[in-house]
């Protein structure tokens, strides 16, 4: 747990490579929170130029789906840690149901029972919010909401440190590329989820993972497979190893 936690914090704090890949960046923390916290699935929301939150990373396509209802009814968790910049815990949402009646809802039909959201943000400068949800009711331990908050303000760090290297404008224009690359990432998803037979959260795993071994970005691979470029063919015909 020590080493991967070391590791995780060195790989969220290396955002200064010219080929810096904000999805990629934000799906190692989405991943990573599963994978490193007693929570059994993350979302992240971008803000854009104009200040509104996108779905930009999940560790499941149930959370995008949740992630996205909460966008369409404008209440939940994740919108009320961005907008008063502070962290929005809620133990056991069958006990809260008043706040955000119409995500609640959904939230306990999908199977979760608790909540965590992180603002990402450095002082007066903020630019999303992270998700951890738990199918058990309870608060994070002490020490596990440490991990959380570090690797929050790690990411962030690491986001507007790009932007202080790279001058203001890149970055934005990074993160609003990455905002439209999701719609691209999307259909290559269903591409080869139709393609190769496997749920829709396969699918992207598999695409990562080509992108990865290819050193490649996550989006130029999605735009390959959605114009069925050569380039992906052996995705199809040899795809690598799950």
């Amino acid at each position: 747990m020590d080493e991967r936690l070391v590791d995780t914090f060195v790989e969220l704090a290396d955002t200064l490579t010219d080929d810096f890949d904000v999805i990629d960046f934000l799906h190692l923390l989405a991943a990573r929170s599963v994978e490193l916290l007693p929570v059994d699935a993350a979302g992240l929301l971008l803000a854009d130029r104009r200040g509104q939150l996108r779905v930009v990373a999940s560790s499941s396509e149930h959370v995008r789906l949740l992630e996205l209802f909460q966008l369409q009814r404008d209440e939940g968790p994740c919108l009320d840690a961005f907008r008063l910049r502070q962290v929005v815990t809620v133990a056991d949402l069958t006990h809260d149901a008043e706040t955000w009646p119409s995500f609640t809802r959904i939230a306990l039909e999908r199977g979760f029972r608790a909540v965590h959201a992180y603002p990402m943000r450095l002082r007066s400068e903020i630019v999303g919010a992270l998700n951890l949800f738990s199918a058990g009711p309870g608060e994070l331990a002490p020490e596990d909401a440490r991990v959380a908050r570090g690797m929050v303000d790690v990411a962030t760090i690491g986001l507007l440190q790009a932007r202080v290297i790279h001058e203001h404008e890149v970055l934005v224009g990074q993160l609003q590329t990455a905002l439209s690359s999701r719609v691209v990432i999307e259909q290559a998803k269903g591409f080869i989820a139709n393609g190769l037979g496997l749920a829709v959260d396969e699918a992207f795993a598999l695409l990562r993972r080509f992108a990865r071994s290819h050193s490649r970005k996550l989006s130029l691979v999605a735009a390959d497979v959605v114009g069925q470029s050569d380039s992906v063919r052996e995705l199809f015909d040899d795809p690598p190893a799950r």
